[in-house]
């Protein structure tokens, strides 16, 4: 992964490419608690989150990363879900969009993420502003990202002097 907007592009591409009937994708930023502060969407909707999970050192200015990826799926309303509701269908669509997003990437590998596998699912309180599920995925990636802010030094070399001594070290770069 070279950057992280390549991984958002992905991922988002992905859901359109593979699971019909979202009609916002778009980065969490708690939109659904702000409603009329923020820019509006159509729903349903499908937020993303990441959040590192661990990190390990890969060589020079590379990383593994264990990353937490949270799909906040948004539905206005679920209509009438009982037994025997006249739109009981319509409503449980939302069922359907959740089962299709943990089937369109849970086991699955990108050009920017592996081990794609789900370890939560669960909803969360929007405080009455209809009804958010929380859907959350880990997989690995190879950061790079760091790489193109650093330009390679050669013949590096730090002076150390000792105190109170005319005499210095020399530590070749």
């Amino acid at each position: 992964m070279e950057n992280w907007k390549d991984l958002y592009k992905e991922l988002s591409e992905k859901v359109n490419q593979t699971i019909t009937g979202i009609k916002w994708i778009d980065l969490w930023s708690n939109q659904v608690n702000f409603l009329t502060a923020e820019h509006p969407f159509q729903t349903p909707a499908l937020f993303m989150s990441f959040r590192t999970l661990q990190t390990n050192d890969m060589g020079e200015k590379q990383q593994e990363v264990n990353l937490q990826i949270d799909f906040y799926l948004y539905y206005e309303t679920f209509l009438d879900t009982y037994h025997g509701a006249y739109n009981q269908n319509t409503a449980l669509e939302f069922l359907d969009l959740m089962e299709a997003i943990h089937g369109g990437f849970h086991g699955t590998t990108g050009d920017n993420y592996s081990a794609m596998r789900r370890i939560g699912f669960n909803p969360e309180d929007t405080g009455g502003a209809g009804n958010l599920y929380r859907i959350t995925f880990t997989c690995l990636l190879q950061d790079s990202s760091a790489a193109k802010y650093y330009e390679e030094s050669e013949n590096v070399n730090f002076e150390i002097l000792k105190e109170n001594e005319d005499e210095s070290f020399v530590i070749p770069g």
